[in-house]
C-alpha cells in the first residue's frame, strides 16, 4: 500500500469517529463503561475474522501500547466528561491532533515542516471556537481540576499511542482486534465496579450500539492503524481536527444540535488548516 493510499484510508477513521457522538446519543442511557465494553467487543469481532490460520504472536510491547492506548484514552476521557464540563474537557482533549503532529518529528525519517505546524494550529483554533461556542460558560471554574487533568492526559495518551503505532510498524493491523478485546474486558470490569447495568430498551438503540462497534469503535481503529503506520502522520494529525466539526454537523442533521456562526468560522479554519498541512500530498497527486 502506498503512503498516499494509507493516508486516505486513515482519513476514513476521522469520518467514522465523527459519527461517534450522534450514535452515542442514539444508543440511549447505557452507562459509559458498559457502552465501551459492548462496542469494543463488537469492534474486536470486526477484526477477528482475519486471525483465522494466523500463527505469529504479537509482541508484549505492542499489547501494552495497544490496550494501554485504547483503554487508557477512553477511561480518561470518560472521567474527564464526568468531572468537567464537556466543552472545556473537549478543548483540552483535542490537543491530541496537534501533539501527533509535534511528536511525529521524533520518528526516524520524518521531517516536520512549518506548514504542518501552521495547519495543526489553525485546526486547533477552529476547535477552540467550535467547542467554546457550544458551551454556556467558557470559564475553567473551581472543582474541575481532576476532570481537566484527565482530559489533558488523555490527549497525550492518544497521541503517544498513535505515534508509537508507527514505531511498531511490523505488528500486523489485525492485532487491533486483540487490543479491542482487551479494552472490552477492562471496561467490563470497571463497569461492574462503578456502574449499574442498563440495557437498551428499543431496537433502534441496539442498532446504534452495533453501528458504534462496527464503525467508530471498530473499523476506525483498523483504518487509523494503517494510516499511522504507512501514511503521512502529520497530515492525519492536522486533519483530525475535522472530527469535532463533522461530529457537530452530524448532530445538526440528526436534530440534536443547531447550526451557528461559530460552526461556520470553525469550518473555514479547520478546512484551511487541513489543506495547508496536506500541501505536500496534494502536490504529489
Amino acid at each position: 500500500m502506498t503512503p498516499r493510499a494509507a493516508t486516505l484510508l486513515g482519513l476514513t477513521a476521522i469520518l467514522m469517529w465523527s459519527l461517534l457522538a450522534v450514535l452515542t446519543v442514539a444508543s440511549g442511557s447505557v452507562p459509559a463503561f458498559q457502552l465501551a465494553a459492548m462496542t469494543f467487543a463488537v469492534g474486536a469481532m470486526v477484526g477477528f475474522l482475519t486471525w483465522i490460520g494466523r500463527r505469529d504472536a504479537t509482541r508484549p510491547l505492542a499489547w501494552m501500547v495497544g490496550v494501554g492506548g485504547l483503554f487508557g484514552y477512553h477511561a480518561l476521557y470518560f472521567l474527564a466528561l464526568r468531572f468537567a464540563p464537556p466543552a472545556e474537557a473537549g478543548l483540552l482533549n483535542y490537543l491530541w491532533p496537534l501533539l501527533i503532529v509535534l511528536f511525529s518529528s521524533l520518528l526516524p525519517g520524518e521531517r516536520l515542516a512549518l506548514h504542518h505546524i501552521v495547519g495543526a494550529l489553525l485546526g486547533f483554533a477552529g476547535t477552540v471556537i467550535l467547542l467554546l461556542g457550544s458551551s454556556s460558560s467558557s470559564e475553567f471554574g473551581a472543582g474541575r481540576g481532576p476532570g481537566l487533568l484527565a482530559a489533558l492526559v488523555a490527549a497525550f495518551v492518544w497521541a503517544a499511542y498513535s505515534v508509537m503505532s508507527r514505531k511498531l510498524k511490523s505488528v500486523p493491523t489485525d492485532a487491533v482486534a486483540g487490543f479491542c478485546l482487551g479494552t472490552a474486558v477492562l471496561a467490563a470490569i470497571v463497569h461492574g465496579v462503578v456502574e449499574v447495568t442498563v440495557w437498551p430498551d428499543r431496537i433502534g438503540q441496539w442498532l446504534a450500539i452495533a453501528a458504534l462497534g462496527v464503525g467508530p469503535v471498530g473499523a476506525a481503529f483498523y483504518a487509523w492503524d494503517i494510516g499511522m503506520k504507512r501514511g503521512d502522520i502529520r497530515v492525519l494529525g492536522a486533519a483530525s481536527y475535522a472530527t469535532p466539526l463533522l461530529s457537530t454537523a452530524f448532530l445538526i442533521l440528526a436534530g440534536f444540535a443547531r447550526p451557528s456562526a461559530n460552526l461556520a468560522i470553525a469550518a473555514v479554519l479547520i478546512a484551511g488548516g487541513g489543506l495547508i498541512a496536506a500541501r505536500d500530498m496534494m502536490k504529489r497527486s
